[in-house]
């Protein structure tokens, strides 16, 4: 009888066992996705929230980080990543060449790499998410070309500065003022009076408050991005200039559609990208390439124009962006 015991329970242990086994092999563990920013703005945040709604609907396991504007930390980042052997990074990269040597070392160990917002001079990453970053700089050209010709067609001379952001991302920041100027530089008067870099808000407030002072007849300053834009405009306002001087922006934020809404007239019109689709296509892209599922090389996301002349649009961006914050 003891003997029979003792078999039972083996029998019992073996077959427990096996089953455990077979249901270890049947779970696949997920995949694990870095997610690199360079800078903590919102429209950065709102990618990273772009990047979970896509970890969630898909299953994976998303690590974000930020690399600070700074090319060592994101070659430190993509190293750490490719240590804890993750399967993809979705990265916005720093420097078109710069950033290339970290990142061929990921593609070598089989680590598949999928860029956004900031292109790589590399044939390996499987995909690139990206706005037309000429389109958003002729968008807003379009809107300021417009404003021209109906309120200051009677100025003999239009004069019109630019904040953007030469030193940190030169390819993009080019790509954004020339196709903003291209749009306006062949009307009769319009003269370009200083070009200046300033893409953080406060740096953006300085530098623009010492443009105005140094043209008191500025009509018309640009903004290549989010904080250029709102520094732009509070440079305005502190100089008291709100029914002179006129702000035309590139990105679309909470900030940027209130700035459109106020009533003293300083921001006349930005054009945005959609951060949450960027943000969610580079995990989408990263987990098809992953699954064998072919992926487009390249994908350009749309840019949002928004237009003070156009409030209901204004709001409805409101709304879907409070979802992406809150």
């Amino acid at each position: 009888m003891k003997k029979l015991c003792l078999v039972l329970v083996l029998l019992l242990f073996f077959s427990s066992s096996v089953f455990s086994q077979a249901a270890r092999e049947d779970v696949e563990d997920p995949l694990v996705i870095a997610g690199i920013v360079f800078q903590d703005d919102q429209f950065m945040r709102v990618v990273q929230e772009g990047m979970k709604a896509a970890a969630d609907d898909y299953g994976v396991r998303l690590m974000l980080a930020n690399s600070d504007n700074l090319l060592d930390k994101e070659i430190e980042l993509v190293s750490t990543y490719m240590a804890r052997g993750v399967d993809a990074i979705a990265i916005t990269p720093l420097s078109e060449t710069g950033s290339v040597s970290a990142l061929r070392n990921a593609h070598n160990a089989d680590i598949t790499v999928v860029l956004f917002n900031s292109p790589l001079d590399a044939d390996f990453p499987v995909s690139y998410i990206n706005s037309s970053q000429s389109e958003l700089g002729s968008s807003t050209g379009e809107a300021a070309r417009e404003y021209i010709q109906t309120e200051l067609s009677g100025q003999s001379s239009i004069k019109v500065a630019t904040l953007a952001f030469q030193s940190l991302l030169p390819e993009i920041s080019d790509m954004r003022v020339n196709s903003f100027l291209n749009e306006i530089t062949d009307i009769s008067g319009v003269e370009i009076v200083s070009q200046q870099d300033a893409w953080l808000a406060e740096d953006a407030v300085a530098r623009g408050s010492d443009i105005i002072t140094a043209n008191p007849d500025l009509d018309i300053l640009y903004a290549a991005n989010d904080g250029g834009t709102v520094g732009a405009v509070q440079a305005v306002r502190n100089a008291g200039k709100e029914d002179q001087i006129k702000v035309f922006g590139i990105d679309a934020s909470e900030q940027i559609a209130d700035f459109l809404l106020a009533p003293d007239g300083v921001l006349m019109a930005s054009t945005g990208q959609q951060p949450f689709e960027i943000g969610y296509l580079s995990v989408e892209k990263a987990v098809k390439s992953i699954r064998g599922e072919s992926v487009d090389p390249e994908v350009i996301v749309p840019g949002l124009r928004l237009l003070r002349e156009d409030p209901e649009g204004i709001e409805e961006f409101k709304v879907n962006w409070s979802q992406w914050t809150d």
